[in-house]
């Protein structure tokens, strides 16, 4: 921020000291002078009265910048590097040959220039596999291949739909994951180290039931294992598969496949139509006056009217709608009074 401010300010004498330089072509020495000083003034002075505004303009524009920064491959970087310095070279030897034209001109040899750039430095870009020679290693592009982050190792469930044959291709653990799990089972907080070990014992069981890749991949210019995902991701051409919510929405974000064991549970989950018959049991009140609220065994809301009566014990209910929220999905029913369950 303090270099931003600095630099509205430079700008602001900057352009007074132009403008009094302008003036004092016209006019006498000592005139000249003073008319600059007082520009410069009043340049620094509107720098100031604009600094916020300025300020607030320019912090969006670098965060913009920054943001597409990051989102750049090294492969496309050196690609156009490569492009550019082409052009640089062939300009200098087609300015050696045209400036025996009579029409010659800097204009002319900036122009040939910005040229061959615009032309080199495309054909570069869109062709930055060719280039790989000249960056760092990259991941090697595999189809099918499905990328574990350590939330869908931990969780465990990913064993029994590969069992099931709903999980295909070949399955890569990334060695930043790995690690991610090692420091957890390390870890001296006894719950992080359970989930640790959990997710250690789930890859060594997965093992022995599919082969699987550990992938040594790594950027040490990316900073968190999320980021690190989606850039594999987007440089091999994998899946993402995962059941953590905010990576799925970012990763899809950058245009990436995401396979979430998360949605695949939810779309699964059976669906409870109006008229059919439950059985729960009341642990609470409700919003409204005599309503009682029951949970299903997969921690679905049920809001009872007039079950409050039936709190502590297991009631049959009759389900008259059942609503998909933000939160999951919640079932209304009413109290079935043919009979209860004991």
């Amino acid at each position: 921020m303090l270099a931003i401010r600095l630099l509205i300010v430079l700008l602001g004498l900057t352009a007074g000291l132009l403008a009094g330089q302008a003036l004092a072509l016209s006019l006498p020495s000592e005139l000249a002078v003073v008319n600059t000083l007082s520009l410069m003034l009043a340049g620094l002075l509107t720098s100031v009265l604009l600094m916020a505004r300025l300020e607030r303009v320019a912090s969006s524009r670098l965060d913009r910048l920054n943001r597409w920064y990051k989102r750049l491959a090294p492969r496309t970087v050196a690609a156009a590097t490569l492009g550019l310095i082409v052009a640089l070279l062939l300009s200098v030897l087609l300015g050696n040959l045209l400036r025996g034209l009579p029409f010659y001109s800097w204009v002319l040899s900036i122009t040939v220039t910005l040229l061959l750039a615009v032309f080199f430095v495309g054909f570069a870009v869109r062709h930055a596999d060719t280039f790989g020679v000249f960056t760092m290693p990259q991941a090697r592009r595999r189809s099918g291949m499905k990328i574990l982050d350590s939330n869908v190792i931990i969780d465990g469930r990913l064993l029994d739909l590969v069992r099931a044959g709903f999980v295909e291709g070949e399955l890569v653990v990334p060695g930043f994951v790995l690690r991610e799990l090692q420091t957890l089972a390390d870890h001296s907080d006894a719950q992080k180290r359970t989930r640790g070990k959990r997710g250690l014992s789930v890859l060594e069981e997965l093992r022995t039931i599919r082969p699987m890749q550990v992938d040594d991949w790594d950027d040490i210019n990316v900073p968190t294992v999320d980021d690190k995902l989606i850039r594999l991701a987007r440089e091999t051409g994998g899946k993402l598969l995962t059941n953590d919510t905010n990576l799925s929405k970012i990763a899809k974000l950058h245009g990436l496949e995401v396979m979430s064991i998360h949605e695949a549970a939810v779309a699964l989950k059976p669906q409870v139509q109006a008229g059919d018959q439950l059985v729960v049991t009341i642990t609470k009140s409700g919003q409204q006056q005599g309503q009682g609220v029951g949970y299903l065994e997969d921690g679905t809301m049920v809001v009872v009217e007039d079950g409050l009566k039936y709190r502590g014990r297991a009631a049959r209910v009759l389900v008259v709608n059942n609503v998909q929220t933000n939160v999951g999905r919640m079932i209304f029913a009413r109290v079935d009074r043919s009979s209860d369950a004991a």
